[in-house]
């Protein structure tokens, strides 16, 4: 029994961190045409998996580490934005990671817990831009968050939905997850 909890532990661990390598590679698949890579956010799809894969806690320190190593590491995103990502995509992992562990196991389920936690993270994700603005002296409207929630990421969200259920019903299939 011990042996087993260890094996599942370690394995959550290489899940985490082969998600975490993955949101530092798939940005400079996009990186060259900075406006497709803020529409189609490649650093989400890799938390969102890593909540499907590993649980709401594991996820959460992926969406956290990921945005601050890609600054520190290689100037992407600006710190301001960053920082902001940090809460929006740690809020992806772990409500992406408690409903799936919650919900019944069906298609619809991971459909839901997507939509859910990406609605949920896009309100976090306003909510520290305001607070991150706001000590920095800049602005942040409603229309700035709606634009940036919203408006510009409308190919990202498609892509995000047509994809992610994809690899996870795949992942299932090939017994990865459960």
């Amino acid at each position: 029994m011990k042996q087993r909890i260890r094996q599942s532990a370690v394995l959550r661990l290489l899940y985490a961190s082969a998600c975490l390598a993955l949101c530092m590679v798939l940005p400079f698949l996009t990186g060259q045409i900075p406006q497709i890579g803020n529409m189609l956010s490649p650093m989400h799809i890799p938390v969102f998996l890593a909540g499907f894969l590993c649980g709401p806690w594991w996820a959460l320190a992926v969406g956290v580490m990921a945005p601050l190593l890609r600054h520190l590491w290689f100037g992407m995103p600006p710190l301001l934005t960053a920082a902001a990502m940090c809460f929006e995509l740690a809020t992806y992992g772990v409500v992406s990671g408690l409903l799936y562990r919650l919900l019944p196991r069906r298609t619809g389920s991971i459909y839901a817990a997507l939509i859910a936690a990406m609605l949920a993270g896009r309100v976090v994700w306003g909510a520290a831009m305001a607070v991150f603005s706001g000590v920095s002296g800049a602005a942040f409207t409603w229309a700035a968050f709606l634009a940036g929630a919203f408006t510009n990421a409308v190919p990202g969200i498609i892509v995000h939905i047509l994809l992610i259920p994809v690899i996870v019903m795949a992942l299932r299939k090939a017994g990865v997850i459960r």
